[in-house]
């Protein structure tokens, strides 16, 4: 395939992030190894206004765009927290798209930073209902997944990873694709001898389900725990990038994501959303192989 991001973009992608969201910490917690049983390499993406990763790759996105005035997206969240912020910082109206069953602390914050909200009965209405806003002269539809700038933004962190040394894998919670797609685009290029594993709930398996398939599969969600990465169907052009540059995907639990927040709160002081510790619960119910392991603390926006 064309792929449509590279690691040059990657690279030259800091100069227009925010650096409130860059450099983000990166360690290991001798007292987490030992509850785990193996090294885990934490990227903690919670430490900034948003509290998530979401940030990089909007700021890439709307740095491309200079002749609008309104942004508009859908979002369960945490995606419209960022065009919120980052949209406001570049002086533009945001409004987003938002199911019924939105988290009320991520309405609350989207709305803190100036965004209008507009409810949908679901996800997949509040996709339909923002491309008729989106017609509008001067306005930008921004669709997390689609546009590859976001996933170079989100790429960012993997190279900030290259720090830390070798990996046997990154372990990554996986929602609309970009985050995956873009750690992957870096590693695949600078550490091919490291996986590359997504992670979905097990009650929301929609990517998981479309990545065998080879083509996008609609999954409606069975609870919305995660609601974070509770996409009911990828978009083909996200779809293509994480099946060539992610390993495999894996599922976990309900229960197992709730642990694994525990671990966090236990272990690193940090109260994780559910999206947020998914990729942690992978590792620490053994879905995950090898000695070294990298995750991506993505979110902390509970209800």
């Amino acid at each position: 395939m064309n792929l449509d991001l590279d690691v040059t973009q990657i690279a030259a992608a800091r100069e227009v992030i925010d650096p409130v969201f860059l450099d983000t910490p990166q360690y290991e917690d001798p007292m987490l190894n030992a509850a785990i049983g193996r090294r885990v390499v934490l990227k903690v993406e919670t430490c900034n206004p948003i509290r998530s990763f979401k940030g990089r790759g909007v700021s890439v996105a709307l740095s491309e765009h200079t002749d609008i005035d309104t942004v508009v997206c859908a979002s369960s969240g945490n995606f419209g927290q960022a065009v919120a912020y980052v949209g406001q910082a570049r002086g533009l109206t945001v409004r987003v798209f938002a199911p019924s069953s939105i988290n009320p602390v991520k309405r609350a914050r989207m709305e803190a930073f100036g965004a209008t909200i507009t409810l949908a009965a679901d996800y997949g209405e509040a996709r339909e209902e923002v491309r008729a806003a989106a017609s509008a002269p001067g306005t930008l539809l921004l669709e997390d997944g689609v546009p590859p700038a976001i996933a170079v933004g989100a790429g960012t962190m993997a190279a900030e990873l290259d720090s830390v040394g070798p990996l046997d894998a990154v372990v990554v919670p996986i929602g609309d694709g970009s985050l995956i797609s873009g750690i992957g685009c870096w590693v695949r290029a600078h550490r091919p001898g490291t996986r590359v594993v997504g992670v979905n709930p097990e009650a929301a398996p929609a990517m998981y389900e479309s990545f065998r398939a080879g083509q996008p599969v609609r999954v409606d969600a069975s609870d919305t725990f995660a609601e974070g990465i509770s996409v009911p169907v990828p978009h083909a052009a996200s779809l293509e990038r994480v099946r060539a540059l992610v390993d495999d995907i894996v599922l976990v639990k309900t229960e197992e994501i709730a642990a694994a927040m525990e671990l966090a709160a236990q272990h690193v002081g940090i109260r994780l959303e559910p999206a947020g510790a998914a990729s942690l619960a992978a590792i620490a119910h053994g879905r995950v192989t090898g000695d070294r392991i990298a995750t991506i603390l993505t979110g902390a926006n509970p209800r």
